[in-house]
């Protein structure tokens, strides 16, 4: 994984609840194996009025609101279906973050272990967020575990040892790699039959 300490960027304002796995990704794009090239499909129902055709009013097509890493979104986000193809899709439309309400069990494991950070804060403070010119700037810092904007700073909570993952780029992998030697000393132990 990338590592994450801080991000600044403009925001994406999303403000409806329950957006479910489905309105993240429709299941027809769900053939691809590998994790990229999902994006173009992306909130696909809301993002064209036909196949090719997209629809200029959506948040996401406006040109203002190009090159945005921080998504701003309602409660229970990534609700529905377990797919992990709804994380690879946000991801590689270019998003970083997520600040929403609350989230599914299932989508908060799936963006943590790939690479998107997901936080959670209260209504009040997303609201202000969304209310922000599309070419304001925000800036994500992890390690004080603040959202800041101009001079407001909301304070977010994360898991110590997701936050030890993110600030260092660890995946599962890596972490397991940590473990190389004392993995090789075991098998070195263990009888081989001829």
């Amino acid at each position: 994984m990338t590592p994450i300490t801080t991000i600044t960027s403009t925001t994406i304002p999303l403000m409806k609840e329950n957006i479910d796995t489905d309105q993240i990704i429709p299941k027809q794009f769900l053939k691809n194996i590998l994790k990229v090239g999902y994006g173009d499909h992306l909130f696909y129902d809301w993002r064209y009025r036909h196949p090719n055709d997209p629809d200029p009013e959506f948040i996401l097509n406006r040109p203002e609101r190009q090159g945005a890493h921080i998504l701003v979104t309602g409660a229970n986000f990534g609700c529905g279906s377990s797919r992990e193809h709804a994380v690879w899709a946000l991801k590689d439309f270019g998003f970083q973050v997520i600040i929403a309400g609350s989230y599914s069990d299932i989508f908060y494991m799936n963006s943590t272990k790939n690479g998107v950070l997901a936080i959670t804060l209260p209504e009040a403070d997303r609201l202000q967020l969304a209310q922000i010119a599309p070419n304001a700037e925000v800036t994500v810092d992890l390690p004080n575990q603040v959202v800041c904007y101009q001079d407001q700073q909301f304070h977010f909570e994360i898991d110590p040892l997701w936050k030890h993952k993110f600030i260092n780029g660890l995946d599962d992998i890596a972490i397991t790699m940590g473990y190389e030697d004392q993995i090789e000393a075991y098998e070195a132990k263990i009888p081989t039959y001829d």
